[in-house]
């Protein structure tokens, strides 16, 4: 559950720019005339300088993608933790989660460790208030500048934009329940980003596992377990709106946490929470106006 959703300049601004890279504007007519692989190419290049752009796009410019949801007013009215804390999803039943370590996947790969000005940029611009970077070094204490750059983003981007849509569901009077995957097959990634998917469609093999160079020893064995007990809540929860555990609330804040062997308990990122308790997620925007 991405954490972003853009205003109309904001994402007017980054279709520009790709834009731009081919010589055209951002218009149906123009874009219409450009090979895909050539706007693929295009947007490459943006990602690469987005940090560049965070002063004049936002944090936005801090993330993996330039590209998210737009707040029209029309097909998308409004963010969605407004639109569910009004009552939206009353009547619809919602399933809604993250993996504990969703940020990994980017910081694990080749190249990405995180520079000490990337660490900097993403404490300025993504953690709540004006002291986030000290909340995050006295409530994870014994982790390291690389560590807490990695818990902030996946704070920031998945795992607190789902549970404070939890919490707006559950103020908006609708069924809502919560789960968390902390099962992982290999110490390098962690139970990152999408490996919820690949579990509940089935689309990690035992021996993708057992091949894998630092995969737990008991991996490969315990992964068909946890696959199948995922899909078997998520299909029951597709047949009956009951995903088989209790529903969430604002106050037991239960959920459902997908190990090798899977629990239901408070929300486990109990820390992570406290910090982002009285922030409040909305729609992006340029962060100017003049």
């Amino acid at each position: 559950m991405p954490g972003t959703y853009f205003s109309e300049r904001l994402a007017a601004a980054i279709s520009t720019t790709i834009a731009a890279q081919r010589g055209v504007r951002a218009t149906i007519d123009e874009l219409a005339g450009i090979a895909p692989r050539a706007l693929t190419d295009a947007t490459d290049v943006v990602i690469e300088k987005m940090p560049d752009f965070v002063e004049s796009w936002g944090p936005m410019a801090l993330t993996p993608t330039p590209f998210s949801p737009v707040v029209d007013g029309d097909v998308l009215p409004c963010a969605p933790w407004r639109a569910l804390a009004a009552g939206a999803a009353r009547d619809i039943d919602l399933l809604i989660g993250h993996t504990r370590d969703e940020f990994r996947l980017y910081t694990s790969r080749p190249g990405n460790e995180p520079t000490e000005a990337r660490v900097a940029a993403a404490f300025d611009h993504l953690a709540p208030g004006t002291d986030g970077k000290e909340l995050y070094r006295t409530t994870y204490p014994d982790t390291t500048p690389a560590r807490r750059y990695e818990l902030l983003n996946s704070d920031w981007l998945f795992r607190m934009p789902g549970l404070h849509l939890a919490d707006a569901t559950y103020t908006g009077g609708g069924p809502v329940w919560l789960y968390e995957l902390g099962w992982s097959f290999n110490s390098e990634q962690g139970a990152s980003h999408c490996l919820d998917f690949l579990l509940v469609f089935g689309t990690l093999a035992p021996d993708e596992v057992r091949a894998h160079r630092f995969a737990h020893p008991s991996a490969a064995n315990e992964i068909t377990r946890v696959s199948h007990r995922m899909r078997t809540d998520w299909v029951t929860f597709a047949t009956t709106g009951d995903p088989g555990w209790p529903p969430y609330d604002s106050h037991t804040r239960s959920t459902r946490v997908y190990n090798a062997v899977p629990t239901t308990q408070p929300y486990p990122e109990e820390r992570s929470r406290r910090i982002w308790s009285t922030y409040r997620f909305d729609t992006l925007d340029l962060p100017h106006t003049d």
